[in-house]
């Protein structure tokens, strides 16, 4: 049967969750998503779309909003990976809490898919991608209240109180990509040198590897097992399967950007990124129930870079150029 699925989505104004209700709003199975957010444009508010702060909501709020949607499945992709320790605990390991003692009472019965992170791993023996069984040891606040949140969740799942699933997400890139990541902080960097006309940027040290994934592929992740007959395990990685160097992808996205200049690995490195120096994801959890990366590195960064061009508008970017040939 099509169309005949409810999707209740939060966080889904953010980079991940743009993505995903673009994802689910395709897809036949889905009759409706309802999209959360704290911030909803006047063009969507009133077709669907709710806003809402969800990092100070009660129980009581998500009960209510539960028992108005009726969703068949609640998508959290709720976070923060900066801030306060509190705020990072709100969005991370509170958010998902509360799901876990609302959803069955308000919505007996609906799967609940939460965004999980590559963080919550910590470091990693290099050269051997890491599966979900792993042993974790998060560095830092983030990875910490990431991997608090995926442990509520096994254990309700465990009881049997929910059908829940977690998907560690490793390194999502593409259009939208935010600051707060790396390759987002590269962008905003490349594309305000072009538009200075400065033949320098400046970064944290890029000799790690990542792996990093479409935040497309992320999206198709989430609605594979948002729809899926039975997510079958409770945590799922979502990577690409491969380690890539940091610093070649960045000479890759200058190289997309038109940047002819030099990238100066000087400024300071985030600590929770220091500590882990390689990572990649085993994804034969999620390939068994038919999800595949659909996009390549390069494809990402154009997608990247158009997305950051189309918000700059097109003489910065020639202005750098002239000033850089």
């Amino acid at each position: 049967m099509t169309g005949c699925r409810r999707v209740l989505l939060l966080g889904a104004t953010g980079f991940i969750g743009r993505a995903v209700a673009h994802a689910l709003t395709d897809d036949p199975r889905v009759g409706a998503v309802v999209g959360v957010g704290s911030r909803v444009s006047p063009g969507l508010a009133g077709r669907g779309w709710l806003r809402h702060d969800l990092l100070s909501t009660s129980a009581a709020d998500l009960l209510a909003l539960l028992r108005e949607t009726r969703p068949d499945a609640v998508v959290d992709c709720v976070g923060a990976s900066a801030g306060s320790d509190e705020a990072i605990v709100a969005a991370n390991t509170l958010l998902p809490a509360r799901l876990l003692d609302v959803i069955p009472v308000g919505a007996p019965g609906a799967r609940l898919v939460v965004i999980g992170s590559a963080a919550e791993y910590g470091a990693v023996p290099r050269g051997t991608p890491v599966r979900e069984d792993a042993p974790t040891a998060p560095v830092g606040a983030y990875g910490i209240a990431k991997l608090a949140g995926t442990r509520l969740v096994e254990a309700a799942v465990a009881v049997g109180r929910l059908d829940a699933a977690v998907l560690r997400v490793f390194n999502p890139i593409g259009p939208g990509l935010p600051a707060q990541n790396l390759l987002g902080r590269a962008a905003a960097a490349l594309d305000a040198a072009l538009a200075a006309g400065d033949d320098v940027v400046r970064l944290g040290p890029l000799g790690a590897y990542r792996d990093f994934v479409d935040v497309r592929d992320v999206a198709a992740a989430v609605r594979t097992v948002a729809l899926a007959g039975t997510a079958g395990e409770t945590v799922l990685n979502v990577g690409s399967g491969v380690a890539a160097s940091v610093r070649d992808v960045v000479a890759r996205l200058a190289d997309v950007a038109g940047f002819r200049g030099h990238v100066e690995e000087t400024d300071p490195e985030p600590a929770r990124s220091a500590a882990v120096d390689w990572i990649a994801a085993d994804v034969t959890r999620l390939r068994r129930l038919g999800w595949r990366p659909e996009h390549d590195l390069d494809g990402s960064l154009c997608a990247l870079w158009a997305a950051v061009r189309g918000a700059a508008g097109p003489t910065a970017g020639a202005r750098g150029a002239r000033a850089t040939a």
